[in-house]
């Protein structure tokens, strides 16, 4: 809590190049952009970074092969030149991955001419990815004997990406970057609305904590409160071009699904693309598509039953999944552009996920809109675009404000791991060794942990039953991570809230010793919230 309370002081001491509004995936990305080229930056988020849409989508990493269908090329090239950098400079954290996609008889797409569009989408890619085929429903069968091939026209297997981590746990990393370069961030500190005073924007913030008021002064004010763009936009008086639909998406995570490490894809009943996507020892199952009219949603029996329904109907499973199969839920608004006064033509599943940064020049106000994680580096390098159109000095980048450390830092954690023998350690939860885990997650910080187990192998003991947290982890993350609130560490730090469920999270040992050590004599206050919270 240290670092959130110091980031704090700096947000009301002194006037900014730049103030963003939304810690999400376009305002972190945005703030390590910024920070990175040299602009003094400050980052809040009424709750915790990823809180809100970015900690609910399906984990892929894709280009949007779906966009295909209508005939969207320049996104899909934007977005596969895009995931294609991720998996270059995240090659630890976004990894290449199979889909199955089966196509049922009669279909609105022929296998072949799906085919063809799965060759032109790998040309898109730069050819990045292994390449696309054609399989007969036998051939289906044969790679997968889950899928129930009895209504199948046969189908197509190709390549795309997806995240190795969870999808906050991504977005944390962007702002970890950002506050090495200076970025002021913090957590539980809300936007009241934002007034222009003396050529400043003046942002009215409240420590969600603590209760306390105070401003925020910046130059440029950029919004990029995702679902919530439009409410903020007009708290402060801004007028745009652009304006959101909204589309409630939902998953479910359940027992694994399938023998092979490969998203299985299917046509849902309502004619989207439909996805059961490994996740660690799990699955998660989705999406549903509903339109909304509200930035917040959740889950009801209706959106569990067509999920439910539509994996069973496409999987021979050998007892139908059930309620009682779900592990956890994740609900997600999806922000989606349109211009002011124009409605959805067509079919509203066919809207497009692209993003769009307005800028006001009068104001001095950019709006980020739409977006999606594997649009991350297109978002940040445009607003850096549009920053310095509204008068914020940029240097060019001295560094890399996106991906993992250079190979000689990676090079020397790997040769300290082995010479301490982390990398002959191994989770029980899913058999990875700790050097890479904590690689992963951590980068060149992980480097103090292998010092910890050098100096204690007690600090390589597992903190939490069942799982592959180490003791040695607990310091770097109550010191350097902003956790508030047990749900930060459990939801959004790491997926153990999606892998073992908030209620069976209450029987693992270790896990209050854990939250003794984030939060102090706060852990029984932060524990009992937690878990009697409705999830």
């Amino acid at each position: 809590m240290q670092l959130r309370q110091q980031n704090i002081n700096r947000l009301r001491a002194t006037p900014f190049d730049a103030l963003i509004v939304g810690g999400g995936i376009n305002g972190a990305a945005a703030a390590a952009a910024l920070s990175n080229s040299g602009a003094s930056v400050g980052l809040i988020d009424g709750g915790d970074f990823a809180a809100g849409s970015s900690q609910q989508s399906s984990n892929l990493i894709w280009g949007g092969i779906k966009y295909m269908e209508t005939y969207e090329f320049g996104l899909v090239n934007s977005l596969c030149r895009s995931r294609n950098e991720l998996m270059r400079v995240f090659p630890s954290t976004v990894k290449e991955i199979r889909f199955l996609t089966t196509v049922p008889k009669n279909f609105r797409r022929r296998p072949a001419l799906m085919l063809a569009g799965a060759w032109i989408y790998w040309l898109l890619g730069r050819g990045r990815t292994r390449t696309p085929r054609l399989l007969s429903a036998a051939e289906i069968k044969a790679a997968e004997p889950l899928i129930n091939t009895d209504e199948g026209g046969g189908g197509i297997e190709y390549s795309d990406a997806y995240l190795r981590d969870n999808d906050a746990r991504f977005v944390f990393n962007f702002v970890r970057q950002a506050m090495r370069r200076g970025c002021a961030a913090a957590n539980y500190v809300k936007s009241m609305g934002c007034v222009r005073q003396g050529g400043l924007w003046v942002a009215a913030a409240r420590d969600e904590t603590s209760g306390e008021s105070f401003s925020i002064r910046a130059r440029v004010l950029i919004n990029a409160a995702g679902a919530f763009v439009d409410e903020h936009n007009k708290l402060c008086g801004i007028d745009t071009v652009h304006r959101h639909v909204l589309s409630k998406g939902i998953h479910l995570i359940v027992p694994r699904l399938g023998r092979e490490r490969r998203v299985l894809a299917f046509f849902a009943a309502d004619g989207r693309l439909f996805f059961a996507i490994p996740m660690a020892s799990h699955t998660c199952v989705g999406t549903t598509d509903t339109p909304v009219t509200s930035p917040t949603a959740a889950v009801t029996d209706e959106d569990r039953a067509f999920v439910l329904s539509n994996i069973n109907t496409r999987l021979d499973l050998e007892k139908p999944l059930t309620a009682a199969d779900i592990i956890a839920e994740r609900c997600g608004v999806r922000p989606l552009v349109l211009k002011k006064g124009a409605r959805p033509s067509g079919d509203f599943l066919q809207l497009s996920r692209r993003h769009a940064i307005e800028t006001s020049i009068k104001d001095k106000h950019i709006s980020i809109f739409g977006g999606k994680l594997t649009d991350c580096l297109n978002v940040g390098r445009e607003v850096c675009a549009a920053s310095a159109r509204l008068g914020v000095g940029l240097k060019r980048p001295s560094a890399q404000w996106r991906g993992e450390p250079d190979e000689t830092r990676r090079t020397r954690y790997f040769k300290a791991a082995h010479h301490i023998g982390a990398n002959r350690i191994t989770a029980a939860d899913t058999g990875e060794p700790l050097s890479e885990r904590l690689w992963r997650r951590y980068g060149e910080s992980a480097i103090t942990m292998l010092e910890a187990i050098r100096r204690d192998p007690a600090m390589a003991q597992t903190a939490i039953e069942g799982t592959g947290v180490r003791r040695c982890e607990l310091d770097h993350l109550a010191d350097n991570e902003m956790i508030v609130k047990l749900e930060d560490y459990l939801r959004r730090r790491s997926k153990l809230e999606l892998l073992i469920g908030r209620e069976r999270l209450k029987s693992r040992k270790g896990l209050f010793e854990v939250c003794e050590r984030l939060f102090g004599a706060r852990a029984r206050a932060e524990y009992d919230e937690y878990f009697n919270e409705t999830p």
